[in-house]
C-alpha cells in the first residue's frame, strides 16, 4: 500500500456520514411535504377550472396562474425524487467506504507498531490490498452519486448547492408549455407501482391519460379518486349516446347516471370509481375518497346488480354516511357502493365460492389501490372500514387471502351465512358482526363451518333487535346502523 493510497485512504476515514445522512433524511421530508402542497395545488386548480365556486376573467386567470405553479412544483418534485434516489446511494456508499478505509488503516497501524517501516513493504501489505481497493472503489461510487444527485437538479437552475432566489428565478428554468405525449398506462401492475408512476406524471401529462385512455385508467387501482371518475364518467357519457352500446350495459348506464345527478343535486360530492357496464360492475362513492377521514366499503350480496339495485345500495350508504357523522361530527365520510364483483344471480352461484373468489381479488386490490393512492401524495391516511352483507362476508373472506395484509382497520360482517377460521384470518385489527334471531340466513353455515356471532369466532358483537330480518340491518329506526356508524368512526371499540 502506497503513502497516496495511504493518504486517500485517511480522508475517507475522516467522510463525516452521520453528517450527510442527517442531511438526506431533511430532504426526504422536504420533499414528503411537497408532494402534498402539489396534490393541493392540483386539488384547487381542478376546482376552479370546473367553475361550481368562482367564475370569470378572473378565475381563468387563477387557473392559469395555478397551473403553472402546479408545473413547476411537478418540475421540482420529480428533480428532488431523482436527486434523493442518488442521495440515499450516496450515504450507503459513502458509509461502506468508510468502515473499509478504517479497517484497512487500522490493520496497517498495527504492522507500523510492530516495528516494520512505514509505508510496510508490499509484500507485507498485499493482505491489506483487498478492504484498501474496495474502500476506494465504494468512495468513488459515493463520488459519482453525488454528482448525479446534483446534476438531478441543474436542470432547476441549482449549481454548487446555490438554488433559484425566488419562483420567478426557478420558473425560468422550467418549460410550461410544450408537446405532451400521452404516457401508456401500466395495466396489470399492482397498485403502489400505479400510484408511483401517476404520481410522477405532470398535471397535463395526468389529463392527457384521462382523455386518450379512460377505459384502463378508469379500473386502475392506484390512481386517485378524482382521476378514476373523470375517466369513468367520460366512459358514462358515450355509452349513455353510443347506439351500438348493448342494452343490458345501456340500463346500467342509465341507473348509474340517474343516481349521480340525484346525489348532486342534493350537494353530494359523487365519484364514479369503476364503471365495467359489460362485466356488470360499478363502484360509486358517496364522498370525496381522496380526501375523507373515514371510508366505508359497502360490499353487497347475492342478486345485487347495478341495473337493478343501485338506488337502495345507495341509500344505505347515505345512511351509513350519515350514521358515520352523527358518531363523530364534522369527520370527512365517503361511503361506498361496491359492486366491484358480479354476484350470484342465481341460487346455484349461492352456494359456491366462485364469485367470491373473483370479488375478494377486486376488492383486496381496490383497497390496496386506495391506500397506495393516498401514500404517493403523502396524504393523510384514511381510516378504512369493509362493511359486508350476507354472501359479500365470503368476499372479504377471500380478499383476506390474497398476498398482503388486508388494507382495513375494520370489518363488519352483516348478517354472514358463515365464514371458515376465525376473526383473526380477516387481518383486520378490529372484526364486529351483526346476526339477528330472525335472520334464518345467519344461522346457516353455506359457507363455513363457523356462525360468526359464536364466541370462539373472535368477533365483536353488534346490536340488533329481535325482529331484525336479513336486509334490515341498514334501516335507521334500529340499532345496527347506529353502532355501524361508531365503527366507520373509529369510535366503538372491539371487545
Amino acid at each position: 500500500m502506497t503513502a497516496p493510497v495511504m493518504a486517500r485512504l485517511s480522508v475517507v476515514a475522516a467522510w463525516d456520514v452521520s453528517l450527510v445522512r442527517r442531511s438526506v433524511t431533511q430532504l426526504d421530508e422536504v420533499a414528503g411535504r411537497l408532494a402534498t402542497w402539489r396534490g393541493r395545488l392540483e386539488g384547487l386548480g381542478r376546482s376552479l377550472q370546473s367553475g361550481e365556486c368562482w367564475s370569470g376573467p378572473a378565475a381563468d386567470s387563477a387557473v392559469r396562474a395555478l397551473h403553472d405553479l402546479s408545473a413547476v412544483t411537478w418540475a421540482v418534485d420529480a428533480g428532488l425524487a431523482r436527486s434523493l434516489e442518488a442521495c440515499h446511494r450516496l450515504v450507503s456508499e459513502a458509509a461502506t467506504a468508510q468502515e473499509l478505509a478504517g479497517d484497512a488503516l487500522a490493520a496497517a497501524a498495527l504492522l507500523r507498531a510492530g516495528g516494520d517501516p512505514d509505508p510496510p513493504p508490499r509484500h507485507l501489505m498485499s493482505g491489506l490490498d483487498g478492504p484498501a481497493e474496495a474502500a476506494l472503489r465504494h468512495a468513488a461510487a459515493a463520488d459519482a452519486a453525488g454528482r448525479e444527485a446534483g446534476e438531478a437538479l441543474a436542470g432547476l437552475g441549482v449549481r454548487d448547492a446555490v438554488g433559484p432566489a425566488d419562483f420567478w428565478d426557478l420558473l425560468g428554468h422550467v418549460p410550461l408549455t410544450g408537446p405532451v405525449i400521452t404516457p401508456a398506462v401500466p395495466v396489470r401492475q399492482p397498485p403502489d407501482e400505479v400510484a408511483a408512476w401517476w404520481a410522477g406524471l405532470s398535471q397535463a401529462a395526468q389529463l392527457a391519460v384521462i382523455a386518450g385512455s379512460p377505459a384502463a385508467l378508469g379500473a386502475l387501482d392506484g390512481v386517485p379518486a378524482w382521476a378514476r371518475d373523470r375517466a369513468n364518467r367520460r366512459l358514462l357519457d358515450r355509452a349513455l349516446v353510443d347506439p351500438r352500446t348493448s342494452e343490458g350495459a345501456a340500463v346500467t348506464a342509465r341507473a348509474v347516471a340517474r343516481r349521480i345527478a340525484a346525489e348532486e343535486a342534493t350537494g353530494q360530492v359523487v365519484q364514479l370509481q369503476l364503471l365495467d357496464l359489460e362485466g356488470d360492475r360499478v363502484a360509486l362513492s358517496l364522498g370525496d375518497l381522496d380526501t375523507a377521514d373515514a371510508v366505508a366499503l359497502l360490499v353487497p350480496g347475492v342478486f345485487n346488480t347495478p341495473g337493478d339495485d343501485l338506488n337502495g345500495l345507495v341509500a344505505d350508504a347515505v345512511d351509513v354516511g350519515a350514521a358515520t357523522r352523527a358518531a363523530a361530527p364534522g369527520t370527512a365520510v365517503a361511503a361506498v357502493v361496491w359492486l366491484g364483483y358480479r354476484t350470484p344471480s342465481h341460487p346455484g352461484e349461492a352456494v359456491v365460492r366462485t364469485s367470491a373468489r373473483r370479488g375478494g381479488r377486486a376488492l383486496a386490490a381496490a383497497l390496496d389501490g386506495l391506500a397506495a393512492a393516498r401514500r404517493s401524495v403523502a396524504a393523510p391516511e384514511a381510516r378504512t372500514t369493509v362493511v359486508a352483507h350476507s354472501y359479500g362476508t365470503w368476499v372479504v373472506d377471500e380478499a383476506a387471502d390474497e398476498p398482503g395484509i388486508l388494507e382495513a382497520d375494520a370489518v363488519v360482517l352483516l348478517g354472514s351465512p358463515g365464514l371458515e377460521d376465525d376473526a383473526a384470518s380477516l387481518e383486520a385489527p378490529a372484526v364486529f358482526d351483526a346476526a339477528a334471531p330472525a335472520d334464518l340466513i345467519s344461522w346457516a353455515n353455506w359457507f363455513g363451518s363457523r356462525h360468526t356471532w359464536e364466541g370462539g369466532y373472535g368477533s365483536t358483537g353488534l346490536p340488533t333487535e329481535l325482529t331484525t330480518g336479513h336486509s334490515q340491518y341498514f334501516d335507521p329506526d334500529r340499532p345496527t346502523l347506529a353502532a355501524m356508524g361508531e365503527v366507520v368512526a373509529g369510535t366503538r371499540s372491539p371487545e
